[in-house]
């Protein structure tokens, strides 16, 4: 069980959080989720997990890969929140975290009360809509906040007629 949102108290807005990951859809989620973070006066989160699997094979080397690994998270998110704050106009915030993406989604939604709604993008390719899509989909009864899933093929016209 979640710990009950805050966003609609005084002093809390509500967020809306995007999933950064080297999917050609992630732009999608973050433009919808940034749109209707400004047109609700609501706040936008992007988080890019690292996955902590990918250092336990190379103990000699783990701490170069880790911080290599933190550089590009870094650096990708940075470049995001540039397209953000030139084409939508707000501020997001970034958030890096290491360890599954489905574990961190959910960790983050507990620490942070104020964020109200996922935003995810589904792939088109015939591979299916995408590895964290098909994770939270097949948890969306348990899931604490409503998931909004937006279709890869939507341009930013329709993306902003619907937010």
């Amino acid at each position: 069980m979640v710990s009950p949102r805050l966003s609609r108290l005084e002093g809390h807005r509500r967020k809306f959080m995007a999933v950064i990951d080297d999917t050609p859809e992630c732009g999608r989620a973050v433009h919808y989720a940034g749109m209707r973070a400004r047109n609700s006066n609501g706040g936008l989160v992007l988080l890019y997990v690292i996955a902590d699997a990918d250092f336990q094979q190379w103990l000699g080397v783990e701490g170069i890969m880790r911080a290599e690994a933190r550089a590009e998270a870094e650096a990708t998110l940075a470049k995001i929140a540039q397209t953000v704050r030139e084409t939508i106009g707000i501020e997001p915030e970034m958030v890096i975290r290491e360890g599954g993406a489905t574990d961190q989604i959910y960790s983050l939604i507990e620490e942070d009360r104020d964020i109200a709604i996922l935003v995810l993008a589904a792939g088109s390719a015939k591979d299916g809509p995408g590895p964290l899509v098909s994770s939270i989909a097949g948890k969306t009864a348990a899931f604490p906040i409503p998931v909004t899933v937006i279709p890869d093929l939507l341009t930013d016209e329709e993306i902003d007629a619907l937010s």
